[in-house]
């Protein structure tokens, strides 16, 4: 008996057209890769902590001004290539401000329509950044609410929800391909201490930090991870207990990391250490470093300063020496209304003074953080 002919299933609308967009939005996004140096490694010196230096990944010099725009590219292309957007297709996106910027920036270089759902708490800065890359904001009151307000917002337009939250951690990729973790040791390579003792980096999505984490474990480095996490963020809570996965939504004034529930995109198990840290020595962190490298930074930044003051306090109380490598994640620009403003953060009761004087003794007198 012949065997049955082998029927051919095409699909109603034939796809040829929007493979060869698809194909043209990818080189898009490669060739403005292509065109982009990498950020700079900045040497941030310590003379009263010899044998221990401090470096900072400056992601602010993005072409949207911040560590989103690795995560913006990642993302798209992540999309694109599973087929979820399209030549028409409206962009959503639950953001608290950068990572919003970088993905208004790739939608309009993709002709697209995009939609950032945000609290209303964000910068103005931020929302006049997105707003100049053509992106469209939506405030919602609750920060709880962003992420079924995005759903329901893709599904009227019809439009996709690129989710950071979700894909943060598998739309990159952590073995290489010039990631943040592979770009930092390359950086490293011709330092003192090539192989730095510990990395530390906050959590918004959870998709740095995984990065990081597995690209360290995957070269078998001996690096260790610090997450440097806003006091009133869940994520170190979680990393306490496994069990704990919310927290009181708004405590915490450092946009961009931190969150009020835990991120499918964090991994704690890639961490060695997570460290608290209050809101105001996060904004006395940040000024500090600032004065010191002569470079406005953003909140985020500070906390992780604050994180690595304390990791180099413990290294020289052991006698120990070599690096920590840390982020600048964004301009202090985008911060003048906020947190530069001290009329700003009196009105929340932020009291920086005793911060700021620890943080000035820690850089220019080798006064330990504890």
């Amino acid at each position: 008996m012949p065997l049955p002919a082998t029927r051919s299933i095409h699909p109603a609308v034939p796809p040829c057209a929007e493979r060869t967009w698809l194909d043209e939005a990818v080189a898009r996004i490669e060739a403005d890769f292509n065109r982009s140096s990498d950020t700079h490694l900045i040497r941030v010196e310590l003379p009263k902590f010899p044998g221990i230096t401090l470096y900072l990944k400056d992601e602010s010099s993005h072409p949207t001004g911040s560590l989103k725009h690795r995560l913006a590219r990642s993302l798209f292309l992540y999309a694109l290539c599973n087929g979820w957007i399209g030549p028409k297709t409206a962009v959503i996106e639950t953001s608290s401000g950068s990572t919003a910027v970088s993905e208004a920036y790739f939608a309009r270089l993709l002709g697209l329509r995009f939609i950032a759902v945000m609290p209303r708490t964000t910068s103005p800065e931020k929302i006049a950044a997105i707003e100049f890359q053509g992106g469209e904001c939506h405030l919602v009151h609750d920060p709880r609410s962003v992420y079924d307000e995005a759903r329901r917002l893709a599904a009227e337009t019809g439009g996709h929800y690129i989710d950071q939250f979700t894909y943060a951690e598998r739309a990159t990729d952590w073995r290489g391909n010039n990631n943040i973790a592979e770009s930092i040791f390359s950086q490293m390579a011709l330092e003192p201490a090539p192989i730095p003792t510990w990395l530390v980096c906050g959590a918004g999505t959870g998709g740095t930090s995984a990065t990081l984490g597995r690209y360290v474990r995957y070269r078998r480095h001996p690096t260790r991870l610090c997450v440097a996490d806003p006091e009133g963020s869940v994520f170190h809570r979680h990393y306490a207990d496994r069990d704990t996965r919310n927290a009181e939504p708004g405590a915490a004034v450092i946009e961009g990391i931190g969150r009020p529930r835990v991120e499918p995109s964090f991994n704690p198990d890639v961490v060695d250490r997570m460290m608290a840290v209050p809101d105001a020595a996060s904004v006395a962190a940040m000024q500090a470093v600032s004065a010191v490298i002569g470079k406005p930074c953003g909140g985020s930044t500070g906390t992780n300063i604050w994180a690595c003051a304390v990791l180099i306090s413990e290294m020289a109380a052991r006698g120990e020496t070599g690096s920590v490598v840390s982020l600048l994640c964004d301009s202090g620009e985008r911060y003048r209304s906020s947190l530069y403003d001290p009329a700003w953060l009196a009105a929340r009761g932020l009291d920086v003074a005793r911060w700021r004087a620890a943080m000035d003794r820690f850089f220019h007198e080798g006064a330990p953080i504890t």
